[in-house]
Protein backbone atom coordinates (compact mmCIF):
# COMPACT_ATOMS: atom_id res chain seq x y z
CA UNK A 1 0.00 0.00 0.00
CA UNK A 2 1.23 3.60 -0.41
CA UNK A 3 1.68 6.15 1.79
CA UNK A 4 0.20 9.43 1.74
CA UNK A 5 3.79 11.24 1.15
CA UNK A 6 3.70 9.15 -2.37
CA UNK A 7 0.29 9.69 -3.03
CA UNK A 8 0.69 14.05 -2.85
CA UNK A 9 3.81 13.34 -4.81
CA UNK A 10 1.72 11.65 -7.90
CA UNK A 11 -0.91 14.37 -7.72
CA UNK A 12 1.16 16.99 -7.57
CA UNK A 13 3.11 15.30 -10.77
CA UNK A 14 0.20 14.71 -12.27
CA UNK A 15 -1.06 17.94 -11.95
CA UNK A 16 2.31 19.61 -13.55
CA UNK A 17 1.85 17.11 -16.63
CA UNK A 18 -1.65 17.78 -17.20
CA UNK A 19 -0.98 21.68 -17.22
CA UNK A 20 2.03 20.88 -19.63
CA UNK A 21 -0.08 18.88 -21.66
CA UNK A 22 -3.03 21.36 -22.23
CA UNK A 23 -0.66 24.53 -23.00
CA UNK A 24 1.09 22.53 -25.62
CA UNK A 25 -2.59 21.61 -26.84
CA UNK A 26 -2.76 25.41 -27.41
CA UNK A 27 -4.71 25.51 -24.21
CA UNK A 28 -3.59 29.34 -23.35
CA UNK A 29 -6.59 30.26 -20.80
CA UNK A 30 -5.45 29.93 -17.68
CA UNK A 31 -9.16 28.54 -16.09
CA UNK A 32 -8.82 25.86 -18.66
CA UNK A 33 -4.84 24.94 -17.54
CA UNK A 34 -5.87 25.31 -14.26
CA UNK A 35 -9.12 23.07 -14.38
CA UNK A 36 -7.31 20.32 -15.89
CA UNK A 37 -4.34 20.24 -13.55
CA UNK A 38 -6.46 20.10 -10.84
CA UNK A 39 -8.49 17.11 -12.24
CA UNK A 40 -5.34 15.46 -12.63
CA UNK A 41 -4.35 16.03 -8.73
CA UNK A 42 -7.99 15.19 -7.64
CA UNK A 43 -8.37 12.31 -9.46
CA UNK A 44 -5.43 10.35 -8.43
CA UNK A 45 -5.98 11.39 -4.53
CA UNK A 46 -9.44 10.75 -4.39
CA UNK A 47 -8.67 6.99 -5.88
CA UNK A 48 -5.63 6.43 -3.78
CA UNK A 49 -7.68 7.29 -0.37
CA UNK A 50 -10.26 5.46 -1.62
CA UNK A 51 -8.01 1.99 -2.08
CA UNK A 52 -5.76 3.00 1.40
CA UNK A 53 -9.41 3.47 3.65
CA UNK A 54 -10.52 -0.28 2.11
CA UNK A 55 -7.30 -1.89 2.26
CA UNK A 56 -7.18 -2.68 -1.39
CA UNK A 57 -3.35 -4.09 -2.20
CA UNK A 58 -4.74 -5.87 -4.90
CA UNK A 59 -5.14 -3.11 -7.20
CA UNK A 60 -1.51 -2.64 -7.48
CA UNK A 61 -0.84 -5.95 -9.48
CA UNK A 62 0.60 -4.73 -12.33
CA UNK A 63 0.15 -6.31 -16.31
CA UNK A 64 2.90 -8.74 -17.77
CA UNK A 65 3.40 -5.90 -20.36
CA UNK A 66 6.51 -4.41 -20.36
CA UNK A 67 5.93 -1.61 -21.96
CA UNK A 68 2.97 -0.54 -20.47
CA UNK A 69 2.43 -2.30 -16.85
CA UNK A 70 -0.71 -0.75 -16.04
CA UNK A 71 -2.53 -1.80 -12.75
CA UNK A 72 -5.99 -1.64 -11.45
CA UNK A 73 -4.86 1.18 -9.27
CA UNK A 74 -3.54 3.01 -12.21
CA UNK A 75 -6.85 2.43 -14.02
CA UNK A 76 -9.03 3.79 -11.15
CA UNK A 77 -6.61 6.73 -11.06
CA UNK A 78 -7.68 7.45 -14.62
CA UNK A 79 -11.24 7.17 -14.48
CA UNK A 80 -11.47 9.65 -11.38
CA UNK A 81 -9.38 11.78 -13.69
CA UNK A 82 -11.84 11.50 -16.49
CA UNK A 83 -14.86 11.92 -14.37
CA UNK A 84 -13.47 15.58 -12.17
CA UNK A 85 -11.82 16.98 -15.79
CA UNK A 86 -15.40 16.64 -17.23
CA UNK A 87 -17.66 17.70 -14.36
CA UNK A 88 -14.95 20.40 -14.13
CA UNK A 89 -14.88 21.59 -17.72
CA UNK A 90 -18.40 20.57 -18.22
CA UNK A 91 -19.56 23.17 -15.31
CA UNK A 92 -16.50 25.59 -15.39
CA UNK A 93 -14.87 27.80 -18.23
CA UNK A 94 -15.90 25.12 -21.17
CA UNK A 95 -19.18 25.20 -20.11
CA UNK A 96 -20.82 27.02 -23.33
CA UNK A 97 -18.02 25.08 -25.51
CA UNK A 98 -18.87 22.34 -27.79
CA UNK A 99 -18.45 19.26 -25.77
CA UNK A 100 -15.56 17.96 -28.40
CA UNK A 101 -13.35 20.72 -26.84
CA UNK A 102 -13.87 19.74 -22.97
CA UNK A 103 -13.51 15.84 -23.77
CA UNK A 104 -10.49 16.67 -25.62
CA UNK A 105 -9.04 19.06 -22.74
CA UNK A 106 -9.89 16.00 -19.99
CA UNK A 107 -8.19 13.83 -21.81
CA UNK A 108 -5.32 15.51 -21.85
CA UNK A 109 -5.65 15.24 -17.93
CA UNK A 110 -6.38 12.02 -17.87
CA UNK A 111 -3.35 10.94 -19.87
CA UNK A 112 -1.17 12.94 -17.42
CA UNK A 113 -2.48 11.06 -14.43
CA UNK A 114 -2.25 7.72 -16.24
CA UNK A 115 0.82 7.94 -17.12
CA UNK A 116 2.11 9.38 -13.77
CA UNK A 117 0.87 6.31 -11.88
CA UNK A 118 2.27 3.84 -14.37
CA UNK A 119 5.71 5.26 -14.78
CA UNK A 120 6.75 7.50 -11.81
CA UNK A 121 5.05 5.86 -8.55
Amino acid sequence: MIGWGQIAYGAVLSAVLAAVLIVIARGRARAVVMTGALAAAVGPLAWNAILRAAHGDQFFTDAPVVVFPISWQDTGSGVFTLAAASLGYGLGPLATQPARTSVRYSLLATVAALLVDIYLY
